[in-house]
């Protein structure tokens, strides 16, 4: 017997646990806000030690893609999804069929993509029952990964925050310690590379350190010795909450720019220490926006990929006014971030109707 039942939040329209017995899944929805347009932001497998620990996930990186949407530009509202599964031994075909039923339950508030523990090639099984999906191969009429242009807004908004910190337009001379050698943080090597830079890497696959040494003059860094390293840029591009109560004190970084979502634990407290360290943090969902904006396009009547790379080249610009604003008026960037975001939205509240993606319907 299936069930399904809403989780009350004050924070958010929409919040649904579905559970499938006869294919095992468990997943949760949220939905945080649709003023802007339908929901999209993508569905994250992992084992979670708890439905607790699932639902603040999703509630916090639903909210985050509310904010990544606005900030980029984008007619779209923020939600998330997970799935309370190890994607390595519980994945199978029956579950994500399950899981587009699930997404069907909500009438195209919410549209998926993929994310953590989940491929392209599972978009392709979810949209056999479900047309709200995203991040389609480009055999299906999708554009295929997006961690393409989500490593690329990555490296955009590292060049961005060193010329704000170091008022240098090249990163020859930087050091940059890459954490996650996943999609994004491998593809973001490749831009790297091309500057005289000095690249650590890290991961927990001992197979991705080597792939990324034989391919690029890196230097393997362990767990431990991260967070005391004095190196010019962080770059979290796997797990968030790094940023913590245990690590931020010994940081010696002078900018964090990465694409690993909730970077900072403690959102209000850990922003206004990095501020008062003079670390200069590129909000995460900002500079890590680049996959959003391509699944953006993918969605429209037409799909260009020089567009899109055009658009993901505006994170620069973004990241820019945000550590001016910062500076000029002494606040934590993440806080600025909010407040250009949260002012977008209100501006189109009263007057704004969720936009038709036609290609749903």
């Amino acid at each position: 017997m299936q069930i399904s039942k809403e989780i009350k939040q004050s924070t958010h329209e929409k919040v649904i646990y579905f559970h499938d017995p006869s294919s095992n899944l468990k997943a949760i929805i949220a939905v945080h806000s649709t003023v802007m347009g339908p929901s999209l932001g993508g569905c994250r497998m992992m084992p979670y030690l708890s439905e607790e620990e699932a639902l603040a996930d999703v509630l916090r990186l639903s909210e985050g893609m509310t904010y990544k949407a606005a900030m980029a530009g984008l007619n779209l509202g923020g939600g998330k999804a997970v799935i309370l599964a190890d994607p390595q031994t519980d994945k199978n075909e029956n579950l994500l069929k399950a899981f587009g039923r699930f997404i069907n339950q909500l009438e195209g508030k919410y549209i998926t993509a993929e994310d953590m523990g989940m491929t392209v090639n599972d978009m392709e099984i979810i949209k056999k029952t479900t047309n709200y999906v995203t991040g389609l191969s480009q055999s299906l009429g999708g554009s295929g990964d997006p961690s393409d242009f989500t490593s690329y807004g990555a490296y955009v908004g590292i060049k961005a925050a060193s010329k704000f910190k170091f008022q240098k337009e090249s990163l020859n001379g930087l050091s940059i310690v890459v954490q996650g050698l996943g999609s994004v943080g491998f593809k973001l090597i490749n831009y790297l590379s091309k500057y005289d830079m000095k690249i650590y890497v890290n991961d927990i696959d001992p197979e991705k350190i080597k792939k990324c040494i034989s391919d690029y003059d890196v230097t393997p860094i362990s767990d431990d010795e991260i967070y005391d390293l004095d190196a010019d840029i962080f770059c979290p591009c796997a797990i968030g909450a790094v940023v913590n109560d245990k690590t931020i004190n010994n940081l010696k970084f002078k900018i964090i720019a990465g694409a690993a979502n909730n970077i900072l634990e403690d959102y209000n407290k850990h922003g206004q220490i990095l501020l008062d360290k003079n670390i200069l943090y590129a909000p995460d969902y900002v500079i890590n926006s680049g996959g959003l904006i391509n699944i953006y396009n993918e969605i429209q009547p037409k799909y260009n990929r020089s567009t899109v790379y055009g658009q993901v080249d505006r994170i620069y610009d973004s990241l820019m006014n945000i550590f001016e604003i910062s500076q000029k008026e002494n606040k934590p960037t993440n806080k600025v971030s909010d407040k250009l975001a949260a002012d977008i939205i209100h501006s189109k509240k009263e007057s704004a109707t969720i936009p038709v993606l036609n290609k749903f319907e």
